[in-house]
């Protein structure tokens, strides 16, 4: 389990403030699906993914960033909890949709604060 300190909970509070989570999550997504194409397997029902500029104007990508982003911000909301904040979207994502964790760790690769 991860232990945040108050200044470590008081910095990332005051960041994630500034964060526009529909502009940089629909973003973020985007990036992911242009940088690793291997990720849009999971998006089939999104539509048009066939170019960068497909990827990046699709409302459906833009819509599902803006709502990976405000999970990040719940998470920050209960930092002392995260295994709880998260245990159903991780059962979610792993049990049920099958999403190889690494892909995770791409995404935080393309999150640019």
């Amino acid at each position: 389990m991860v232990h945040f300190t108050a200044e470590e909970k008081a910095a990332i509070t005051s960041l994630w403030g500034k964060m526009n989570v529909e502009e940089a999550g629909g973003e973020a997504l985007g990036r992911l699906l242009v940088v690793y194409p291997w990720t849009q397997r999971f998006f089939d029902n999104f539509g048009n993914l066939s170019s960068p500029s497909a990827i990046l104007g699709n409302p459906k990508v833009k819509a599902h960033g803006k709502k990976v982003l405000t999970s990040f911000g719940d998470a920050i909301k209960n930092m002392d909890n995260l295994k709880t904040t998260f245990a159903k979207l991780s059962e979610l994502h792993c049990d049920k949709l099958h999403v190889d964790p690494e892909n995770f760790r791409l995404l935080g690769n393309v999150l640019v604060i």
